[in-house]
């Protein structure tokens, strides 16, 4: 196997967990899927009512269905640490702030 089949199937294998993962959360918890998808209601609507053989046929493409959600850098920033945590801090209020910053970029990005 060849490096581009070997990327091909790796790609195949991702989305389809992806797209499992996704409609599995859209099932659970709506609203919590929607937020940590980063879908509309009508994406999620979409994927809810895919069948598993629609999943299938959908994950075989050659683009992966996941994306990096976040291009600011100071999101990335925190969420790596770069190295600045000290003696006693686990990280937890970077994480937070990260994470009041990423349900911002949802927020805007909704309707």
């Amino acid at each position: 196997m060849n490096n581009e089949q070997r990327w091909m199937a790796e790609i195949r294998e991702t989305n389809l967990s992806y797209l499992i993962l996704a409609q599995r959360l859209i099932r659970e918890d709506r609203a919590q899927a929607l937020y940590r998808l980063g879908v509309s209601e009508e994406v999620a609507n979409l994927l809810d009512a895919l069948t598993p053989s629609q999943l299938l046929k959908i994950a075989s493409g050659n683009q992966l269905m996941c994306r990096m959600r976040f291009d600011d850098e100071l999101v990335w920033s925190l969420l790596a640490d770069h190295g600045r945590a000290t003696e006693g801090d686990d990280g937890s209020a970077r994480r937070l702030h990260a994470s009041i910053l990423m349900a911002g970029n949802y927020a805007e990005s909704q309707p």
